[in-house]
């Protein structure tokens, strides 16, 4: 297990107190679920961006997508 140092805001400590005394948690636990999401996140924000800027990733109207899911006749 690797050990990091960060500065962070009071007010963002502060709250980040608060849920772990209201979560009976410890502020680590809290901190390594925060970073999972954002990373989870961000994996699927460049995977979607990436599909965006790929001009050989062929793309469809709204209305076709419709059809296709049977939204629309």
């Amino acid at each position: 297990m690797a050990q990091i140092s960060a500065r962070i805001k009071d007010e963002l400590f502060a709250e980040l107190q608060k849920v772990a005394k209201k979560t009976e948690r410890t502020l680590t636990y809290h901190l390594e679920k925060a970073i999972e999401l954002y990373l989870g996140e961000y994996a699927d924000l460049q995977i979607a961006l990436d599909r965006l800027n790929d001009p050989t990733d062929k793309t469809i109207s709204f209305e076709e997508m419709e059809q296709k899911v049977g939204l629309r006749d």
